[in-house]
């Protein structure tokens, strides 16, 4: 297993740091449940081990850096690390996740390479119930059979790639940070295209080329992860709204639920029940 200690630190200069994982060579079981409650800016050090992890977000948004990648995880979707992978993990807002760790001989109906994976009703209720049993039985042979049972259910989930793509291609990349860091701008993709430099049929081309998703839905994606925090956080709607550009609370709404099939107060109800 290789570790490597890092720093995560905001613009207000706050810092958190996560010393540690918490298996360095062996799993306690083939399969083994736990859960964290992280707070903004907690980082894990970058590192990898011997066995696969279905990583899941209960609230908040866990992110995953890999060497060659970088994949979001909102309650919608679970990130799945093949054995070996070298990744990190990070929120930049306050989180509950899980991870669910696989031993290398029951990782094999599993995905081959990383991917973020849909999450149904049943899987997260099932994830709620590991998380509320959490600690009483982990070698009891019936919590391992209802392990597999999850892990099964993963194997056979779509996988979605990654929700919110991103990019190693420098021009392209300076247009999407400039939205994370401007979520609200509603500029055309021409006017941003003019604003860096470049032409609308050139950032057009490198969407298709390293996000898979027209400019638009990347965008809205991106909204969606902005807004989450700020529903957990307990902001109005209207103020959510607001903050990312929209013109009024209704149309936050309907965009809010095309991309994940609930309202923003829905939302806010299934994260903090």
């Amino acid at each position: 297993m290789t570790v490597a200690v890092e720093n995560l630190t905001d613009r207000s200069g706050e810092v958190s740091r996560i010393h540690d994982v918490p298996f360095r060579e062996h799993l306690p079981q083939p399969l083994y449940f736990r859960s964290a409650q992280m707070p903004k800016n907690a980082i894990y050090p970058r590192h990898s081990h011997p066995w696969g992890e279905l990583v899941y977000s209960y609230s908040g948004v866990m992110e995953i850096n890999l060497k060659d990648g970088h994949f979001l995880a909102p309650p919608q979707y679970a990130v799945w690390l093949p054995p070996d992978v070298e990744h990190q993990g990070l929120n930049r807002q306050a989180a509950v996740h899980c991870s669910l760790y696989v031993s290398l001989d029951l990782c094999g109906p599993l995905p081959q390479r990383t991917t973020a994976l849909e999450v149904n009703p049943m899987l997260r209720t099932m994830l709620e119930y590991l998380r509320e049993k959490e600690g009483t039985c982990p070698s009891n042979p019936a919590h391992l059979r209802f392990l597999q049972v999850v892990v099964d259910q993963f194997a056979e989930g779509q996988q979605v790639g990654s929700f919110l793509p991103s990019t190693t291609d420098p021009i392209l990349g300076k247009v999407l940070q400039h939205l994370q860091d401007n979520p609200h701008d509603n500029r055309s993709l021409a006017e941003l295209a003019r604003l860096h430099d470049t032409s609308e049929r050139t950032l057009i081309r490198r969407c298709k080329r390293d996000l898979g998703i027209p400019f638009a839905e990347w965008k809205q994606r991106l909204r969606v992860l902005k807004a989450m925090p700020m529903l957990e956080a307990g902001g109005s709607v209207q103020s959510i709204a607001d903050q990312l550009g929209y013109g009024s609370a209704s149309s936050f709404i309907a965009m809010f639920g095309r991309m994940i099939g609930k309202t923003p107060d829905g939302y806010r109800k299934s994260v903090l029940k």
